[in-house]
């Protein structure tokens, strides 16, 4: 293939422009925001379910302090009424008043057991309570952290995708002045060279893939003329001649 000295050189403004689109296209894929937003945003899912777990917890022990409340309220009520009959001098036999004394003595004990058991779910329900609120505080600031976060990565990619566009277009104008079987051919080396498809020769080296040329390689550049499109016989870059070649 052959081309003008001065197109070839171009095609490393175009190589240049096309390294810059990837460059800012890793950098849209790789930005740190992405991964806090991940993080974060997994973060604020686990507490918002470890609050419904907690919340369904203080739920049931709601429940159960209510039934032991009842309960405790029951056995109260019983005690007094017998305490009542009691001091009301109802008993007609020492029998009865024996069992009467020993039911209120047994409904005391079960009335102290019942608000033990009260005072344990009570306190069993102000620590879940207690750990609801904490967990409510932390996604909250997860929540407005991934807020900042997306904020911050919205911003960066708006400023990228400026950038991009205004390249996109710089290269859009250069490689349309362009020889477009020149253009074809960076473009097949490019796809099928981890995005590089021209090169400069500098000082006997190939830009592309970074070895020095032999000797035999060397002539044959030399020899080559200067409208020649040559190729790296190791990377099969195409080779940019330039002033710095050190032919």
């Amino acid at each position: 293939m052959k081309a003008a000295p001065d197109d070839q050189l171009r095609l490393l403004d175009l190589q240049a422009l096309d390294s810059s689109l990837d460059r800012l296209a890793h950098r849209r894929r790789t930005l740190p925001e992405l991964a806090q937003i991940e993080e974060l945003t997994a973060r604020v899912d686990k507490l918002g379910g470890d609050i419904v777990l907690l919340e369904t917890e203080d739920r049931d022990l709601g429940r159960e302090q209510a039934k032991v409340d009842a309960d405790v309220e029951q056995v109260r009520t019983r005690t007094q009424r017998d305490q009542q009959r009691l001091e009301a001098g109802q008993v007609g036999s020492p029998r009865e008043l024996e069992s009467l004394q020993s039911e209120i003595e047994s409904l005391r004990r079960r009335q102290s057991e019942l608000e033990d058991v009260e005072l344990e779910v009570m306190e069993r329900r102000e620590a879940v309570q207690q750990r609801v609120t904490e967990i409510q505080q932390e996604r909250e600031q997860a929540a407005a952290d991934l807020v900042a976060a997306e904020q911050r990565r919205d911003t960066t990619w708006a400023e990228i995708d400026a950038e991009a566009e205004k390249t996109v277009t710089q290269r859009k104008d250069l490689a349309a002045s362009l020889p477009e079987d020149l253009v074809a051919l960076y473009e097949k080396v490019r796809a099928s060279s981890s995005g590089i498809g021209a090169a400069a020769l500098h000082r006997g080296r190939c830009e592309g893939c970074h070895l020095q040329l032999n000797t035999t390689d060397l002539n044959r550049l030399r020899d080559a003329d200067p409208d020649d499109v040559l190729r790296c016989e190791e990377c099969r870059r195409i080779l940019v001649r330039t002033a710095e070649s050190g032919l």
